[in-house]
């Protein structure tokens, strides 16, 4: 008998960021009433279930929440990411098929460091996923394909010096769409160069360029990267009903993608067009990961026969696909010294704008370029929280993969940077042997947790 498709549903019903904001229960309470109405939940095909917390030590695999995990984390936030992982343990298992992660708030906004809710996001859901898939499952290999109309500059940011998880973002341009990311140039980093794919796509492509873009550059990459697991971010804001962007994609061509990417999981992202789109997306993308015909499921301001695509827009997402071909064909032909310009240290500064909570944070980032593993990253952040308070912290972050020298080095950092008084926090996420620590200057604590 074949598998079946889970789906676990979170509307968030106790969470919200104002009542009359794009992102609230009423982005899935639509879709409810489709999935009800359409009884697709008496197909043999599909089963529901319920979703379960994720825990303060999973959200600190992924996260240095600050000052920590409860100041920045509620109950939806751990039920939405929770219900990712229990999905992720149904697939492993072999219990599913596939799954569908209906759940808010969304999370691809949100970075290692978070000082607060940026892009309606303070949680990444599939970055806890993905370490926890790790550390739990020991799954090497995981590829993320993000179909939000926006970067998910948080997902990029957390993965970007990692090379066994492979981030794919196709999404409206950035220079005229929030968060003003995601250019090809942004490959990762020096020990992970091509792990990270952007595809900036001109405002106006239909389902035609976007299953261009699927067809010659992301499926040929993905069968190259030999994933273990396959993340879909599916954020359904490209739709042509969006109020936030400027792309023409339907419910069919959302489906059609999702059945060229057979994802392992599918984790709801953005998408607010709440009756107009959302519940025919939703239920077109569950039909395809269940394997049933989608072909009845149109919206009701489909135009017949589709949209007609620019031919300036076509010429110039074919140029994003060569430039995108070109530099994955060539990506081993770069070591990692050089990419590093012959450092022993790859730095960069980011400034970083939560626009939810309207917080400026300015971030050094300090890799170890190493040649036995991706390296130990150090981050000097600095910000004003809504509180009044300025929060400068050094967080140290030791990769799942980390040889016995960067370990080392890692918690030598730590320690040292310990005895800073510059430092409000210190905090350390060793992800090789799973130890989460963190150090407060004005009086010592330190939480230890050893999975």
């Amino acid at each position: 008998m074949r598998k079946k498709t889970g789906l676990i549903f979170f509307p968030a019903f106790d969470w919200a960021i104002s009542a009359t904001h794009p992102e609230r229960e009423e982005r899935l309470l639509y879709t409810r009433d489709q999935v009800f109405e359409e009884g697709i939940l008496d197909l043999p095909e599909i089963e529901e279930f319920t979703p379960r917390l994720a825990t303060e030590h999973d959200i600190a695999r992924a996260h240095f929440c600050v000052p920590g995990v409860k100041d920045q984390v509620l109950e939806a936030h751990r039920i939405a990411a929770g219900a990712t992982l229990n999905l992720g343990d149904r697939i492993i298992a072999g219990d599913l098929r596939n799954g569908f992660a209906m759940v808010r708030p969304p999370g691809h906004h949100a970075m290692r460091v978070v000082h607060g809710n940026r892009g309606f996001c303070s949680i990444n859901n599939e970055a806890v996923l993905v370490e926890y898939l790790r550390r739990v499952h020991g799954v090497k290999k995981i590829a993320i394909v993000d179909t939000d109309v926006h970067h998910g500059d948080g997902t990029q940011d957390i993965f970007y010096h990692d090379p066994d998880v492979l981030f794919i973002s196709f999404h409206q341009d950035g220079r005229t769409i929030y968060p003003g990311t995601g250019f090809t140039y942004e490959l990762g980093g020096p020990g992970a160069y091509c792990s990270t794919i952007n595809i900036p796509l001109p405002p106006g492509v239909t389902d035609s360029g976007l299953h261009y873009v699927m067809d010659n550059l992301i499926s040929p990459i993905l069968k190259d990267f030999e994933a273990d697991f396959v993340v879909n971010s599916a954020g359904q804001d490209n739709h042509f009903t969006d109020p936030l962007g400027e792309m023409l994609i339907t419910a069919q061509g959302y489906a059609q993608l999702t059945e060229k990417l057979k994802p392992d999981l599918a984790v709801l992202e953005g998408g607010y067009a709440i009756e107009t789109a959302l519940p025919y997306v939703n239920l077109a993308i569950l039909l395809a990961l269940a394997g049933k015909d989608y072909s009845s499921v149109v919206e009701p301001d489909y135009r017949s026969g589709g949209f007609k695509e620019d031919p300036k827009v076509t010429s110039q997402v074919h140029e994003v696909v060569e430039n995108l071909q070109e530099i994955w064909a060539n990506r081993n032909s770069k070591d990692k010294f050089e990419l590093a310009s012959g450092n022993k240290y790859y730095q960069r500064t980011k400034p970083i704008f939560y626009d939810t909570q309207f917080i400026e944070e300015k971030q050094i980032e300090k890799v170890r370029v190493c040649n036995q593993c991706p390296g130990y990253i150090a981050i000097d952040s600095q910000a004003y929280h809504q509180d009044g308070k300025r929060y400068r912290i050094l967080a140290v972050t030791i990769p799942f993969q980390a040889c016995r020298f960067c370990q080392e080095d890692g918690w030598d950092t730590y320690e040292r940077f310990k005895k800073d008084y510059r430092f409000n926090y210190v905090y350390l996420q060793d992800k090789s042997t799973d130890t989460y620590m963190t150090h407060q200057r004005e009086e010592r604590r330190e939480l230890r947790s050893d999975g």
